[in-house]
């Protein structure tokens, strides 16, 4: 499929996976595009979390398979998905509390004079320009991190993601547990993203702000995907009815609509 003439810059075919007994993902196919944000909703249990670890190389699918740009993939690995141009920015944005900004954009891959030396300047300059280009506000990149709010915080954590090479964004939660004023801060980094032409896939339960935020839902419901919709021809009644399945007549197919 293409948005705007433009094909999918990731596509899940038929990805499944099971633990045990268990039906995590049930034959799960969807395509991610650039500079679109696509939410990824659904109950607890529904595969989400699953869904996005199969993306960052944590988990190998059982079946189906991952295109990243017409590279065809069984699965992936976390190395490889990062050469892909994938990065997942988890609840727990794994930084380094008693480091600063630069350190932990950095992390693991510092500048280096001579082979031996960091080169903290030329580190601190290419911060504040990646922090500049994407209207990030971090006062000073010498605090260490754990001082600085949850949507600084937040927001550096994608800063690094980008850093290292990531075009496609999978952020699960972000605003999770953080107040009004920090979660617009990072809505409106998101809505950066999209506008630069970055992919992102944000999983999230908070549908006032997926509706704020999200060009299309993709709705799950235990391991499947029931439900791929332009955000603009639904509305929060019929995506929760979709999620909980309460509502007589639900479709047992994925339903799209016309154009999308």
């Amino acid at each position: 499929m293409k948005t705007n003439g433009q094909a999918a810059v990731l596509n899940l075919f038929n990805i499944s996976k099971s633990f045990g007994n268990i039906q995590a993902l049930d034959r799960v196919s969807l395509e991610v595009f650039s500079g679109q944000v696509l939410a990824l909703v659904g109950d607890n249990g529904a595969g989400k979390s699953t869904l996005i670890k199969i993306l960052s190389g944590v988990y190998a699918a059982d079946a189906g398979e991952i295109s990243i740009r017409g590279q065809v993939f069984k699965h992936l690995t976390p190395a490889r998905a990062m050469q892909s141009g994938i990065t997942t920015v988890y609840q727990d944005l794994s930084l380094v509390n008693g480091r600063d900004a630069v350190s932990n954009v950095f992390l693991g891959k510092e500048h280096r004079k001579a082979g031996y030396f960091v080169d903290r300047r030329r580190m601190e300059r290419e911060t504040r320009h990646l922090l500049d280009r994407l209207h990030i506000n971090i006062p000073s990149l010498k605090v260490p991190v754990g001082s600085l709010s949850g949507g600084q915080r937040q927001a550096l954590a994608v800063a690094r993601a980008i850093h290292q090479g990531g075009k496609i964004i999978v952020l699960d939660e972000p605003t999770a547990a953080m107040g009004i004023k920090e979660s617009q801060q990072v809505m409106a980094l998101i809505s950066n993203l999209r506008e630069q032409g970055y992919a992102v896939v944000l999983v999230s339960h908070h549908l006032p702000q997926v509706f704020a935020l999200a060009d299309r839902l993709c709705i799950m419901r235990h391991g499947s995907l029931v439900a791929d919709l332009p955000t603009g021809s639904t509305n929060l009644e019929e995506v929760v009815a979709l999620m909980t399945g309460i509502k007589a007549g639900l479709p047992t197919e994925v339903r799209k609509v016309a154009g999308n």
